[in-house]
C-alpha cells in the first residue's frame, strides 16, 4: 500500500505565515503538521509515499527527504491548484494500481491505521459534526455503506463530515472516475474534488464504507490550529525537552520547548510551543506557537501565532506574525 499526502494547497487562511513556509510545515506542539500525519503512518507499517507538492514545495521535499531518509518517497508537482481530484489524478504515475491511504495535508486524525489499512474494503473516514455544510458529507445506510457523497452541501442531509482520511482499494476506477470528471469538466466549488470522484465510484457499483475517526483536528485557520496546538501538548504531556533551568523563569505545562531557546525573566504557559534557537526575555506567553530563531523581548503573548526570524519587543495581546518580520511596540 502507498500513502498519497496532497500538499500544494498555499494555505490562504494561514497568511501570513504560508507566504514562506507550507502549511504542512507549521509547528504544532513541537513538531509539525506534516511529521505528526507521516509517523501515523509509518507507526502502521506503511513505508512508500507519494507527496503532491506545488507552492513552495522545495521546502516539503527537503524536509521529507532529510527527516525520512529511509522512507521510500515520491513528489509529483502540481503547477496549477484546481482541486484535491486534481491532485490525486497526478500520482496515477505513480501509483499504478496499488491500494492508497489517502491523508489530506492539513488533516490530523486519530484512529486504529491498522485496522483501517487491513479493512476487506474502501474506506472513508467520518465524523459528525454541527454544522457539515463546509466539509464533504457522507450520507451512510443501517449496514454502514456509503450511498452518497457531496462537498459543502447547502442543505445537508447528513452530519457526518469527511474528515479527509480515505483508504481505497479500487484505485483503477478512482483514477477513471477522476479522468473523467476533468474531461468533462465537472465542478464543485470551482474546484476537481475527489469527492465527486467517489460519487462516481458509488455510481458503479463500488462499496465504499464509512468508518468513525476518535477525534479530527483542524490545522487549516489560526484560531484553530491553536486549539490543536494545546490539545496535542495535553495529549503528548509535553512539559518541555526537558525542563532546563532557564534563569528567573516559570514554566507552566504543558509546553515544548526547541533546542538551544535562551529563556529569561519570563513566564511561558500553558499550551504554548517555541521553535529551536529561539530567545524568550521579560516575556509573558500562553496559549501560542513561536517560530524558530526568533527574538521576544518585554511582551505579552496569548493567542498568538509568530513565525520564525520574528523579532517582537513591546507589550501586545494578540498577534498573527509571519516569517522573518520585525515588530516594535515600545
Amino acid at each position: 500500500m502507498k500513502a498519497i499526502i496532497p500538499v500544494a494547497g498555499a494555505g490562504t487562511k494561514l497568511r501570513p505565515h504560508t507566504y514562506t513556509q507550507p502549511k504542512a510545515l507549521i509547528p504544532l506542539a513541537g513538531r509539525t503538521i506534516l511529521s505528526i500525519i507521516v509517523d501515523q503512518l509509518v507507526d502502521a507499517g506503511i513505508r512508500e509515499f507519494v507527496f503532491v507538492v506545488g507552492y513552495l514545495g522545495e521546502k516539503i521535499q527537503h524536509y521529507v527527504e532529510k527527516k525520512y531518509p529511509n522512507l521510500t518517497t515520491h513528489f509529483v508537482q502540481q503547477n496549477a491548484r484546481e482541486g484535491t481530484g486534481h491532485a490525486i489524478l497526478l500520482t496515477r504515475d505513480v501509483v499504478k494500481n496499488d491500494e492508497v491511504l489517502i491523508v489530506l495535508g492539513d488533516t490530523i486524525v486519530e484512529c486504529d491505521f491498522q485496522e483501517v489499512i487491513n479493512a476487506p474494503h474502501s474506506l472513508l473516514g467520518v465524523k459528525k459534526v454541527d454544522d457539515p455544510r463546509n466539509f464533504g458529507v457522507a450520507e451512510i445506510n443501517e449496514a454502514n455503506v456509503i450511498t452518497r457523497v457531496i462537498e459543502k452541501p447547502q442543505i445537508p442531509k447528513s452530519n457526518l463530515a469527511l474528515v479527509g482520511l480515505y483508504k481505497i482499494r479500487e484505485t483503477a476506477q478512482m483514477y477513471q472516475c477522476l479522468e473523467d470528471n476533468i474531461q468533462r469538466q465537472i465542478r464543485s466549488h470551482d474546484e476537481f474534488q475527489l469527492t465527486d470522484a467517489l460519487e462516481c465510484m458509488i455510481g458503479t457499483g463500488v462499496q465504499l464504507n464509512a468508518f468513525k475517526v476518535s477525534n479530527w483536528f483542524d490545522c487549516g485557520r489560526k484560531d484553530t490550529l491553536l486549539e490543536t496546538n494545546a490539545t496535542l501538548l495535553k495529549k503528548y504531556k509535553l512539559a518541555t525537552n526537558p525542563v532546563l533551568p532557564y534563569e528567573n523563569t516559570i514554566i507552566i505545562p504543558p509546553v515544548s520547548i526547541g533546542e538551544g531557546c535562551n529563556i529569561k525573566n519570563s513566564i511561558i504557559g500553558p499550551n504554548v510551543a517555541i521553535g529551536d534557537n529561539t530567545v524568550v526575555s521579560y516575556s509573558i506567553v500562553k496559549d501560542s506557537i513561536i517560530g524558530s530563531f526568533s527574538n521576544l523581548y518585554e511582551v505579552v503573548l496569548k493567542s498568538s501565532l509568530i513565525g520564525s526570524d520574528a523579532n517582537i519587543r513591546g507589550l501586545s495581546q494578540s498577534l498573527n506574525i509571519g516569517d522573518n518580520t520585525e515588530i516594535d511596540l515600545g
